[in-house]
């Protein structure tokens, strides 16, 4: 999923790391001054049990990967603007330091799993949960299909990204097919994952839980 350098052609650079930054802006905008030190703390927990995560990654034909995002499990906790920094933060250690997924492309790879799989995530889970009465067995469908398709949703939008860039070898009719049908089938762990950590930091009443519900309810006044 951790788009490498060399991959995306300047064009495609420019476009991705604008519409990180923009709604990066818009997030900030959203939670500026409702961020308390418990939100701080626990977003910092979440977005270190997601960069160990992520951490374990599978090789797939055509040049990229898979592995365990958590963009939706950031997005189900967080909220769609919260949830978006806590990727992001996991995002930029990753490629400055351990050098996962290239500088040039950071701005894809934040784009991919910091908003695409956070917002899909998100929606996906409230319109489950909302539609089936927020029990525990709604919230763990919401959040399993949430994992599911956030991931599949980032997979497709990074598939479009490398598979339009003249940089790559191959075009979208390789590339998206390849993202969609591998992040489809191996990103049901994903959202088997997504619902049982969700599940039990409901059930257990977790610090993280109060402290985002907390933010996110702020968040969208």
């Amino acid at each position: 999923m951790h788009i490498p350098d060399g991959f995306l052609d300047p064009f495609w650079i420019a476009v991705t790391y604008a519409a990180a930054i923009a709604y990066a802006l818009a997030a900030w905008r959203r939670i500026r001054g409702r961020l308390g030190p418990e939100q701080v703390v626990s977003m910092s927990v979440l977005a270190a049990g997601i960069f160990v995560a992520q951490m374990l990654n599978w090789p797939l034909p055509g040049g990229t990967s898979l592995h365990f995002v958590g963009g939706a499990l950031a997005g189900i906790l967080f909220g769609p603007w919260l949830g978006f920094y806590v990727m992001a933060l996991v995002l930029a250690v990753q490629t400055l330091v351990f050098h996962d997924g290239g500088i040039t492309a950071l701005g894809a790879n934040i784009l991919n799993m910091a908003v695409v799989d956070v917002v899909v995530g998100y929606a996906v889970y409230r319109a489950v949960a909302g539609a089936l009465g927020g029990s525990r067995r709604a919230r763990l469908l919401g959040a399993f299909l949430g994992g599911w398709l956030g991931i599949v949703a980032a997979g497709i939008a990074a598939g479009v990204e490398i598979g339009l860039s003249p940089s790559f070898p191959y075009g979208v009719e390789v590339s998206v097919p390849v993202m969609a049908t591998w992040h489809a089938i191996l990103g049901v762990i994903e959202g088997v994952i997504t619902a049982l950590v969700v599940d039990y930091l409901y059930q257990r009443r977790s610090p993280i839980v109060e402290a985002a519900e907390k933010v996110a309810m702020k968040a969208t006044v």
